[in-house]
Formats: structure tokens, C-alpha cells, sequence
């Protein structure tokens, strides 16, 4: 059991950790091809829908010919796929590369096949916990790879870090021989169970559509973070070492969740668990779209951000302050928040202009 979750849990750190860095691209791809964000949006999307597609297919041949065999295919597919991506010069080449290939990679690589294995090789009474074990990895992937996508971007350029991310992602072929299982004896008391047959008796429960749709929106949340969170944050006037960070922080936090999640599944009905997740995780993203960004001065001066008031100030004066007005300006000079944009559009300086004065009236 030991080397099955050593070797696994290698496995979905290299390929999910390479996974959760891809909105580090969105921006430097973007720039130097002339591409819109949604052509890289578009390609990663695609990326999600092919490994979603795959899974169930990559699954069932791992169950026929051995997970080993799929983690080969996975990985060769995984390298290839990070070095087309570098060389794609139009939206239908990165959508291919980036979305079908790679996507298509991450099903051969990631959990589908390695909890299979982990469910045919760990005991039911310690599977939940296993299993919180892979995912967990997953989650550390995030937190070791993302900051070292991020450095191979700023001191190698985006094209080579795809291409030392190709290298990385062969590592999962060495380790796939951890995986590899004796060839089982088929089954007495009738033929196998196909894919078909496997994927119409789980529709018919309840619970495993209920499962799905969670997925869904977890997908969905997951991959609208990490795909658009850097570049938005850079909009606001934030270095690409906070974005980095963030992800980072995602995925340390994200490693004891899911760990504690795999234990509390040996005690609790998982429905129950996850029905808890799901709440907390509508709260975290309610809360966060009413709070603005803050950003501290002195972190702006650190970065070398020219706050725009400052700008202004070149070319335009601003109105000397009684004492004690001029007081309270200074503490909401200190920070800026991303509705200064539209307080600025808002002109209220013309109002003065338009309003009759004193001298007129007379």
C-alpha cells in the first residue's frame, strides 16, 4: 500500500500541480501571439471538457489493460501536448495542444486511474482515507508547482517553461512502474462488465448524478480561479508574485482540507461532508465579491506602482484642504481599492462648475 500511495501521490502532484499554474500563461501567451483572453480561455475550457470526456474512457482501459499502461500513454501524451503549446501560433493549433491534448493527458494521469488502483490495492476500512491521501497531493501540487511555474516564466520566458514542464511531466513515466499491478484472472460467473454497461447502472442511482452535478460546480469555481485570477489581479495593479502566492496559499490550505476530508469520511456520511464544503465554499465567494482589494501603499512602492493619483498630480494641482480635512485624507490615501475607477468616472468635480454662484446671482 505504501509504495502504491507514495507512487500515485507523485504522480497527481507533478500532473495536477502543472495543471493549476496554466493561468500564469494567460497574460505573456496573450501579449506576444496578439490573441484575445478568450482564445486562451477558450483552449483551457476545452482542456476541462476533454479530460471530463476522457476519464470515463481512460478509466475503463485501465481496468482492462492496467493502469500502468494508461500512465505511460498519459505522460507521453502530458509531455507533447506542454511543447505544442509552446510552439502554437493560432488559436486552433493552442486549442489542440493546450485543450484537446493536454486534456486528454490529465484523464490518463490523475485521479480516474489512480483511484482505481488505490480501491483495488487498499483495504475499504482505510480506502476514504487513501484516497484523501491522492487528493491531497493534488492540492500540493498546486502549492509546490505553481510558485515554480511562476519563477521558470520570469527567468526563462513562457516558452521554455513549457517546454521544462514537457521534461517534468515524463518523471510520471518512471513512476507509473510503482503502479503497476500482477494481470488479474477474469472474473468467474460471467462475462466483464463493459464501459456501457459500468456507466448505465451509475445513472441509475441518484446519488451518483447529485455527485456529478457538485463536480460540476466545483470544476467550475476551481478553473475560474486559477484561470483568471493572475491576470485580474494584475489589473488591479498587483505583481504577478501575488497571484503566485495566492495559488500557492489555495493549495497549502486546499492539502488540509482534503486530508481532513478523507479521515472525517471513516466517521461521517460523506454526503453530509460534502453538502458542509459546498456551503462554506458559496460563503468564501459570496464574502469575496463584496470585499474590495486593498492594496497598501507600501506594497505599491515595493513593486514600483505609480499609484494614478500620483500622476494626476503632475499635471494638475489639487485643491489645498482645511487642517483638519487634510488629516482624514491622508489615512484613505493609504490604501486603494478597484472602485477608484468609478468614483473617478463619476466627474464630481464639474458639479462645482455647474452650480450658480454668489457673484452671478447679483
Amino acid at each position: 500500500m505504501t509504495q502504491v500511495l507514495l507512487c500515485g501521490a507523485a504522480i497527481v502532484t507533478l500532473s495536477m500541480g502543472i495543471r493549476h499554474g496554466f493561468g500564469l500563461w494567460l497574460q505573456p501567451v496573450t501579449m506576444e501571439r496578439g490573441w484575445t483572453r478568450e482564445t486562451f480561455a477558450f483552449a483551457l475550457a476545452v482542456q476541462n471538457l476533454a479530460w471530463g470526456l476522457a476519464g470515463p474512457v481512460a478509466g475503463g482501459l485501465a481496468d482492462r489493460f492496467g493502469a500502468f499502461r494508461v500512465l505511460l500513454a498519459g505522460g507521453v501524451l502530458y509531455a507533447l501536448g506542454l511543447a505544442l503549446m509552446a510552439l502554437s501560433t493560432s488559436g486552433l493549433a493552442f486549442t489542440g495542444s493546450a485543450g484537446l491534448l493536454i486534456g486528454m493527458a490529465q484523464s490518463g494521469s490523475t485521479y480516474a486511474v489512480i483511484y482505481g488502483v488505490i480501491a483495488r490495492q487498499v483495504d475499504p476500512a482505510r480506502r476514504s482515507w487513501a484516497m484523501g491521501v491522492a487528493a491531497a497531493a493534488g492540492s500540493f501540487g498546486q502549492f509546490l508547482m505553481v510558485p515554480v511555474e511562476s519563477w521558470l516564466i520570469g527567468y526563462t520566458g513562457w516558452q521554455n517553461a513549457l517546454f521544462i514542464l514537457g521534461l517534468a511531466a515524463l518523471l510520471i513515466l518512471p513512476l507509473a512502474f510503482g503502479l503497476r499491478e500482477p494481470a488479474q484472472a477474469p472474473a468467474a460467473g460471467g462475462p466483464r462488465q463493459g464501459v456501457g454497461a459500468a456507466l448505465r447502472e451509475a445513472f441509475a442511482y441518484p446519488s451518483f448524478r447529485w455527485l456529478m452535478a457538485g463536480y460540476f460546480v466545483c470544476g467550475f469555481q476551481v478553473v475560474f480561479i486559477g484561470v483568471h485570477l493572475p491576470s485580474y489581479l494584475k489589473d488591479q495593479g498587483l505583481g504577478l508574485e501575488v497571484a503566485t502566492t495566492a495559488l500557492a496559499l489555495i493549495g497549502l490550505f486546499n492539502v488540509f482540507g482534503t486530508y481532513l476530508a478523507g479521515s472525517l469520511g471513516q466517521r461521517m456520511a460523506k454526503r453530509h461532508i460534502l453538502a458542509g464544503i459546498y456551503i462554506l465554499r458559496a460563503l468564501a465567494i459570496a464574502v469575496r465579491t463584496h470585499v474590495p482589494i486593498l492594496v497598501a501603499r507600501s506594497v505599491m512602492d515595493s513593486a514600483g506602482i505609480i499609484p494614478e493619483e500620483d500622476l494626476q498630480e503632475e499635471t494638475e494641482k489639487p485643491k489645498a484642504l482645511p487642517p483638519a480635512e487634510a488629516n482624514e485624507s491622508e489615512g484613505g490615501e493609504e490604501r486603494l481599492s478597484i472602485f477608484k475607477d468609478f468614483l473617478e468616472g463619476l466627474d464630481l468635480g464639474d458639479v462645482d462648475a455647474d452650480e450658480p454662484h454668489d457673484d452671478d446671482d447679483a
